[in-house]
């Protein structure tokens, strides 16, 4: 019965794992974009605007790593995890 639960608990662990990364991002992202174009320096503005998209990027695939490892069946997916995902927007 071990056996059997740890490929469960692994994936899970993939999965919350995938969840904290994908809310670092999005906070990420969102402290970059409240800062474009803020400044009066163009390579200031071009850097922000560039890590802004490299967050918009980075948060995309993580997006799509943790639907791979999630059940395809919506029924199955627990109710927690579908409100984050609707909070997320996603």
């Amino acid at each position: 019965m071990k056996k059997a639960q740890q490929p469960d608990d692994y994936a899970r662990g993939r999965r919350d794992g995938l969840r904290l990364a994908l809310s670092i991002l999005e906070g990420e992202e969102a402290k970059w974009a409240a800062l474009l174009g803020e400044s009066r320096s163009w390579r200031t503005n071009a850097t922000r605007a560039v890590r802004h998209k490299a967050y918009q990027v980075a948060r995309s695939r993580v997006q799509t790593a943790l639907n791979r490892l999630l059940p395809s069946d919506d029924s199955a997916m627990p109710a927690e995890i579908a409100t984050m995902i609707d909070e997320a927007g996603l």
